[in-house]
């Protein structure tokens, strides 16, 4: 088992930043990716960035491609997602997860294969 805790959102003016912190225990955070994820109201979860076990390979949704920055640091088992020049479609509920496989080299981007879900942090982005 992994629980996963979620921390940083909040409210924010358009163009403004967010840091999102991931905190994991229970299970050895540093051998599986990590995912972030966001649901806004009435719509699915959806993927946001992904990064591999070693922090070598990151992929990012295209609408957040440039803006957003997903990273880890295995010793103090905690990932990130930093958010910049943020927009009032970034509103959401903010997910991160861990995926269910040792040591992939490449970090997956679909919800069905991640195992561990934290239980999100709001980021509301103001106009």
């Amino acid at each position: 088992q992994v629980q996963l805790v979620e921390s940083g959102g909040g409210l924010v003016q358009a163009g403004g930043s967010l840091r999102l912190s991931c905190a994991a225990s229970g299970r050895t955070f540093s051998m599986y990716a990590m995912g972030w994820f966001r649901q806004a109201p009435g719509k699915e979860r959806e993927f946001v960035a992904t990064i591999n076990w070693s922090g070598g390979r990151k992929y990012y949704a295209d609408s957040v491609k440039g803006r957003f920055t997903i990273s880890r640091d295995n010793a103090k088992n905690t990932g990130y997602l930093q958010m910049n020049s943020l927009k009032p479609e970034d509103t959401a509920v903010y997910y991160c997860a861990v995926d269910r496989s040792p040591y992939l080299s490449s970090a997956p981007t679909s919800t069905g294969e991640y195992d561990y879900w934290g239980q999100g942090t709001q980021v509301t982005v103001s106009s």
